[in-house]
Order: C-alpha cells, then structure tokens, then sequence
C-alpha cells in the first residue's frame, strides 16, 4: 500500500483491533520495511569508519548528531569501530532520516453527520474534493506517518564505490517519533553484509525499559 491516499477506514479497523486485543499484553515491536543493495566483498572485516556529512547535513549538526547517535551502537554490533580520524577510516558511513506526514481531514455536517476521506484530504497539492455544506465543521483524523532512515557504506579506498546500501521505513497513524531511529536502523542492517531479499519485512522488538 502506497503512502499517499491512505483510507480513513484502516485507521478505524486499527482502533477496533487495538480495542479487541487491549488485554492481550505482549512485547512492543516495530515492523519495518528494508530494502538493501550492495557488493560487501566476501571475507571483508567491518573495520573503522567515519560519519560523513554533505554540505546541507552540516548545516543542521543537532539532527545529524541524534541519527548517528542512533547509528552507532547497531553498527558497532556488525563490527565496525567508529574513529575520529578520516585518515584512520576503512569506510565512511552516511546517514539520514525523515518524518514524513499525511493528514485526512474529516467534516462533520449538521443533516449528513461525519463525511471521510474523499471529502477533504491535504496532500502536496493541496485540499482536494468536495468541502462541507452549509454549517459543516472540520477536524483532524491523526496523521498517517511515515519514519525513514537511510545508511550509506562507502568504501575508502579507490574510487570509494558505495559497499553498501540499505533502506528502512516503518509507516502508522499517530505522531512522528525519531526515538524509532534505533530500531529501524537494527532493521535496516539486519542482513549485513547480505543483500537479502528487497524489499522484506523486518520485525525488531523494543525493550521493556524503553520509555
């Protein structure tokens, strides 16, 4: 299912689930989908890397800073040793993410009752459909949202060619929140140095501390 044009009516079966199964405790995960490519030579050790930034990521260091922050400690699980010195480094390693948002809008009119959908949705163009009648009102139905990570593996040596490539996105109705970061990149590195099948679903569970 794309991004764009997401039923009204999936949010509401999501809502009856969650009331359903409200008793029915178990641990919290996130489910994320990854795509991955890449030539990871056979035999070849993590080694030491570096973050690196293009010109417009070090521009905002405070959020380049939180997703390396959240980079780090996966890939220091697959091995790879962070260092200072770019001199120092095997491989360089770039990094983004993104939040991305979808509203649908809801009217309620005063014969009709509540209308869905199709009657009013903000997307890059704007409000499209039929707005409400006379007296109606509108409201906000949450977000669907869409959080991102991308991580890029670049070899040193040579021509630096890209080693690897993988991609992770998790999509749901609520609030955007980069504290995700963590645990889609768990995801997308889950098959390193494997390309694996692309696109997959990926499932990481969330600890039980977390707040």
């Amino acid at each position: 299912m794309g991004f764009a044009g997401r039923p009204l009516a999936v949010g509401l079966l999501f809502g009856l689930m969650a009331l359903l199964l409200g008793g029915c405790a178990g641990p919290m995960t996130v489910s994320s989908q990854v795509n991955s490519a890449g030539s990871w030579p056979t035999g070849r050790a993590p080694g030491h890397y570096v973050f690196e930034r293009l010109p417009s990521q070090a521009e905002r260091p405070d959020v380049q800073e939180r997703l390396e922050a959240a980079a780090a400690p996966v890939l220091a699980a697959h091995g790879f040793v962070k260092v200072d010195a770019l001199a120092q480094a095997d491989v360089t390693v770039q990094l983004n993410g993104r939040i991305s948002f979808e509203r649908n809008a809801r009217y309620y009119d005063p014969f009709w009752g509540p209308m869905y959908g199709a009657y009013g949705t903000y997307g890059t163009w704007g409000w499209w459909g039929r707005g409400g009648g006379f007296g109606a009102s509108m409201a906000y139905e949450p977000p669907w949202v869409r959080i991102q990570v991308d991580l890029l593996i670049r070899d040193r040596q040579g021509e630096h060619q890209v080693l690897y490539e993988t991609h992770a996105y998790t999509e749901r109705y609520g609030n955007g929140d980069n504290r995700l970061y963590p645990y889609l990149f768990e995801a997308a590195l889950k098959d390193f140095p494997l390309q694996a099948v692309s696109p997959r679903t990926v499932v990481v569970p969330i600890p039980d501390d977390v707040p």
